[in-house]
């Protein structure tokens, strides 16, 4: 194993033994795809940013069950089928716990979207994203977001929640692992 193989792969076990909690986003898109539902989160993790729609995992649900699960909690939409695009890891200086987020997207939902307790909702133009109102990541990834592209993504944030101090994003034909 070269140098950078062994790297790779100290960086890997140091992965698999930190904590982490699985979580989901998803993103309802409006066909043709020319427009996105964000959330205007209104409390918590994330508060005063716009995200797509997405919280943890429960024990008893698969990752897209949890998706669906939170885009009807969040937005009173019910989709009927999601992809998963994308697989984020977050790491965040003096936090413990990496966030491992499994991002999707919807063209088929029903119902129509009310604000609620956590969010609220707002439709923008796939090319006029509010990114300066939303987690500095997405703009890295956001555009093989909306080419259909599927992607994993490693990003380390400072304390502040804002500073990405170093970054991995790469475009993958699986997301199986």
């Amino acid at each position: 194993m070269d140098s950078r193989s062994v790297s790779k792969h100290i960086e890997e076990l140091e992965y698999q033994c930190k904590p982490h909690r699985l979580f989901t986003l998803i993103f309802p898109l409006n066909p043709p795809q020319t427009q996105v539902l964000l959330g205007l989160k209104k409390r918590g993790f994330g508060q005063n940013k716009y995200n797509g729609f997405g919280g943890k995992v429960e024990p008893q649900e698969s990752i897209s069950q949890g998706a669906i699960r939170e885009l009807t909690e969040e937005s009173c939409l019910r989709a009927r089928s999601v992809n998963k695009r994308g697989v984020l890891f977050f790491y965040f200086e003096n936090d413990p716990v990496t966030m491992e987020v499994h991002v999707f997207d919807t063209v088929e939902y029903e119902g129509e979207w009310e604000e609620t307790e956590e969010m609220a909702p707002k439709w923008f133009g796939v090319g006029d994203m509010p990114f300066d109102r939303m987690w500095k990541d997405d703009e890295r990834w956001w555009p093989m977001f909306i080419r259909g592209k599927k992607f994993i993504g490693r990003f380390w944030f400072l304390e502040d929640q804002v500073t990405i101090v170093r970054e991995e994003l790469a475009e993958v034909d699986s997301l199986e692992f």
